[in-house]
């Protein structure tokens, strides 16, 4: 074995630990943490780790990286189905951090190598929210930044370029670390070393300054984060009705939990009979607010019917459907009180293992908790605008709000403000809530426009363009909002750049993956 190699090899368990706190700092970066700061530690740790290192040490650091920040941070998917399914996911998302580890340790010896390696999380991160089974991009760097300078980024290049500007500044981060362990050893290099060892070290603290500078300055040219400014305003109702308890079995009483949400809706068309509340212009339910198909039962039918004639305004009610054939639909319907149901919009992106199961006889054979999951639901085909109340809504029901594309189609269709229906009831009193209404606040300033989050029993919320949390309920306590509401119709950067910063990041990254590697083979041969 050569000495260098025996030199590597005895470094690796500090590399390991030093992986291993890199992923903490991550998971701390999110809610209920939200230690925002710490997420550029993740990169900063694993371009440490990795540097110098070769492919096989560089996937095993990012592996302890990725383990480390998802088994905490998706602990909430084991809440009730037991560890398999948990510690099966957070694997599956830790071995693209893997490879990422890998592919930082080949870019380490480039030029610019922290410019590489943080375009590099980008392209991890695109990969990742893809495949398998259309992707789950949790936890995505861009989602930790509900606060601090680095957010204003979203308006100009989406979730990509937040990520990327975190994962540069822990790559700078990690340059002036070693730059400084340089300039501390230089005293007994020759003068030459002497003088320039510590202006390098001064020059990468400051490149690892400038990326939040960048985005306090950003902040500058966004309009602010007023509900009711960019246009003209409706007033909308956000009804949380809760459910009768927590678990996978919340829905057991389907029509308790329809009933909360009628109740609650009758309660405020009293207040708005007494003058205490604003007539809304319309009001949203939450996803499975009736899981009774109300096009089946007359019963349910009436009472969403008897909810929307008390108010006086239609209503957006979250709806599991019957079809089409041996499928279920998880359905949103525009509910009016002089009509009834209208227009509709079907999930276009169920949950795999949770609202469908692909390959089911294969994964039967690892857990029988797949068959939790009795009926596949169906992926919708159109986009999530509904004209509701004279406005244009984009609704995305429950972990869609996670996904780019989806976003800006609804955006691109016209919507004035974003609805995002979702049901947590299965994830008890758990992060996950706390964490996909972060992904609202970022998706909030990335196309400049309030969402509301209607939850069956919480987090709702009402976000403003600027990623401020108006109005929050608390988790399994009925609530109901009622505000003003800005219809914007501009449209950020990000936008109107659609998916090019993510494309263009991810080509740099392979594309400096690709240089390195050739680059050794050259060696080899020469």
């Amino acid at each position: 074995m050569e000495p260098s190699t025996r030199s590597r090899r005895s470094r690796l368990p500090w590399r390991t630990l030093l992986a291993v706190a890199g992923g903490l700092s991550l998971f701390l970066a999110f809610p209920e943490h939200d230690l925002t700061g710490l997420a550029v530690g993740g990169p900063a740790a694993l371009a440490l780790a990795v540097r110098g290192q070769g492919v096989r040490a560089g996937l095993w650091l990012g592996l302890v990286t990725g383990l480390a920040f998802f088994v905490p941070l998706l602990s909430w998917t084991g809440i009730y189905v037991g560890s398999f399914p948990w510690l099966a996911l957070a694997v599956s998302q830790a071995l693209f951090l893997a490879l990422l580890g890998a592919l930082t340790a080949v870019v380490s010896r480039l030029p610019l190598w922290p410019l590489w390696a943080a375009a590099l999380w980008v392209a991890d991160e695109a990969v990742r929210g893809r495949f398998p089974f259309g992707g789950f991009p949790w936890g995505r760097l861009g989602f930790s930044q509900t606060d601090g300078p680095l957010l204003a980024l979203a308006a100009y290049g989406g979730v990509p370029l937040v990520s990327f500007a975190v994962a540069l500044t822990g790559t700078l981060l990690a340059a002036a670390v070693l730059a400084l362990l340089r300039a501390r050893n230089a005293a007994n290099d020759p003068a030459g070393a002497r003088r320039t060892a510590p202006r390098r070290a001064l020059q990468a603290v400051a490149a690892a300054l400038a990326v939040p500078l960048v985005g306090g300055l950003a902040w500058l040219p966004l309009s602010g984060g007023s509900l009711t400014a960019g246009g003209p305003t409706a007033t909308v109702a956000v009804i949380q009705g809760d459910v009768p308890r927590v678990g996978l079995d919340f829905n057991a009483q389907r029509r308790a939990v329809l009933d909360n949400h009628v109740q609650q809706t009758l309660r405020l068309a009293e207040d708005v009979a007494a003058g205490r509340t604003a007539q809304p212009d319309v009001v949203l339910w939450p996803e499975n607010s009736s899981d009774i198909d109300p096009y089946r039962n007359d019963d349910a039918a009436a009472q969403i019917q008897r909810a929307a004639d008390a108010v006086g305004a239609p209503v957006l009610v979250g709806a599991v459907v019957q079809g089409p054939g041996e499928f279920i639909s998880n359905t949103a319907i525009v509910w009016s009180p002089e009509d009834g149901p209208g227009d509709t919009y079907v999930k276009r992106h169920p949950v795999p293992f949770a609202e469908y199961v692909p390959a089911r006889d294969f994964f039967r054979l690892f857990s029988e908790k797949v068959d939790l999951v009795r009926r596949d639901f169906a992926a919708g085909e159109e986009v999530g605008v509904l004209d509701i109340g004279g406005i244009r809504i984009g609704d995305l029901i429950c972990f869609e709000v996670v996904y780019d594309g989806l976003l800006r189609d609804v955006v691109d269709g016209g919507a004035g403000m974003l609805v995002v229906q979702t049901n947590n009831a299965t994830f008890g009193h758990t992060d996950e809530s706390a964490q996909q209404l972060a992904m609202s606040r970022v998706r909030a300033v990335e196309v400049g426009r309030t969402v509301a989050v209607a939850a069956t029993s919480g987090i709702s919320a009402i976000v403003a363009p600027d990623g401020t949390v108006v109005r929050s309920s608390e988790l399994f306590e009925p609530d109901v909002f009622v505000e003003e509401i800005a219809q914007r119709d501009d449209r950020t950067v990000a936008q109107r750049l659609g998916a090019a910063p993510e494309w263009l990041l991810t080509a740099v990254g392979l594309g400096a993956a690709l240089w390195a590697l050739g680059r050794r083979r050259g060696r080899a041969a020469a």
